[in-house]
């Protein structure tokens, strides 16, 4: 047997074997988990190693279940399913809160499911950028999210003002690829006094790094700003602790990491402290409206308090139901489970890759497990696309991401210890044809 060399970040000694591999799979107490997902079919037959849980996560089993209940509601009952489906559908959004709430690290009354994720961006921008003359900028970490800057830039031209001076966008220093925390304290306070809102992705899509929530809150508080947090790729990734961050508000979708299903219904966070702030400008639907006397039909718009009185539309009860089937495992398994796992199973993918020492690959996401979640970011020198390609025709579902980019990432809930190590034999095989 190999000898076991230890990971200088996790502590966790690692063997470069299929047996090592195949014994840690035998130990991890989350591994009946994988049989609850379905994957992908292949050409070869192979089952494949599926690291894209971070573009598009695996159906759960119970997806197709939940989904053809409401089907049948639908079809037995029609209009009378919204109070006597066996999931009642005019409270159905309700059915998911407190599970999502316990994912994202928010109470219930901070937590809503609607609409989809750049929607609920821009709802929670119309309530809380208010901009003025003086203070108006918005900052966001540099290569953030597309959708991300297009909506901020749109929200600055909204507000009449340009995005060029308009955005401030936070890069890493010279020679390095993820920001320091130092560094985005630092900026944030440079520009405290034209600052009217702070919004970071939790975890970038291009370089894996998660964000410190709760230092870029306090910071961007303490300069008088908005603090606001894109979660795509941070929720069911890392542990949020979104209510105890002080955040004002957090947007998510829910078809990443929370397998929910192609445009899967998104997820909101608003602060408790904002709960019954009335007062803030928000674009209003009935869905939004107080439940006692929604169905009174009144002309006054009278808001839930809370997360629930930014709601614009009655929800869409299919989307929900397949959310429902996967928040019901991440209930289960717990997400300090998961994050351990993660940790582990994300060092072990690290240990292999690095020790293939091919100087053609480099990992740009942080080492310390602390500061990313379950994705690593391979940069492929000369932006050599072929070996993505390569690794595409071993069944291997990764994703390319311009310019040179490789994004892998290995799922606790679904990804083995032996999915790692075939990947990086995989990877391996590539190299050696390049």
């Amino acid at each position: 047997m190999a000898e076991a060399k230890e990971e200088k970040h996790t502590g966790a000694l690692y063997e470069a074997t299929e047996d090592f591999a195949r014994s840690r799979d035998g130990s991890d107490p989350l591994r009946h988990f994988r049989e609850r997902f379905i994957f992908p079919e292949t050409e070869s037959g192979e089952e494949p190693v599926y690291f894209t849980g971070n573009s598009l996560g695996l159906q759960p089993k119970k997806a197709r279940e939940y989904v053809d209940q409401e089907l049948e509601d639908w079809a037995k009952l029609a209009v009378e399913a919204h109070l006597h489906a066996k999931h009642p559908w005019l409270p159905y959004h309700e059915f998911l809160t407190e599970q999502m709430a316990n994912v994202v690290g928010a109470k219930a009354s901070e937590t809503v499911v609607m609409n989809s994720l750049t929607v609920n961006l821009h709802l929670m921008m119309v309530s809380f950028y208010r901009p003025t003359k003086e203070r108006f900028r918005i900052m966001i970490e540099g290569k953030a999210f597309p959708s991300d800057q297009y909506a901020v830039k749109s929200q600055l031209a909204f507000h009449g003002f340009e995005p060029e001076s308009g955005l401030i966008e936070v890069l890493p220093r010279h020679g390095e690829t993820y920001l320091r925390t130092e560094d985005i304290v630092e900026a944030i306070g440079k520009h405290a006094d034209s600052l009217a809102l702070v919004m970071f992705g939790g975890v970038n899509y291009f370089t894996g790094q998660s964000f410190d929530l709760k230092a870029i809150s306090e910071e961007g508080h303490k300069a008088g700003a908005v603090v606001g947090f894109d979660l795509a790729h941070a929720a069911g990734n890392v542990p949020l602790k979104l209510h105890e961050s002080g955040a004002d508000f957090a947007v998510w979708c829910s078809y990443k990491y929370l397998n929910s299903g192609p445009g899967g219904v998104a997820g909101v966070f608003v602060h408790e402290r904002h709960a019954r702030a009335f007062d803030l400008p928000r674009f209003a639907g009935w869905w939004g409206h107080d439940k006692a006397s929604r169905f009174q039909m009144g002309p006054e718009f009278e808001p839930i308090e809370g997360a629930e009185g930014w709601q614009i539309s009655n929800p869409p009860i299919l989307q929900m139901a397949a959310l429902r089937a996967s928040l019901e495992i991440f209930e289960e398994a717990g997400m300090e489970a998961l994050a351990h796992k993660s940790k582990d199973l994300t060092g072990y993918l690290e240990f292999l890759i690095e020790g293939i020492g091919d100087n053609r690959i480099s990992i740009i996401t942080p080492r310390d497990p602390a500061d990313r979640g379950c994705q690593l970011s391979i940069r492929v020198r000369n932006a050599d696309r072929s070996l993505f390609e390569k690794l595409t025709s071993q069944d291997v579902f990764a994703d390319w991401r311009e310019p040179d980019v490789i994004r892998v990432a290995p799922v606790p809930l679904y990804n083995s210890f032996s999915d790692v190590f075939r990947f990086s034999e995989k990877l391996r095989s590539a190299l050696s044809q390049s």
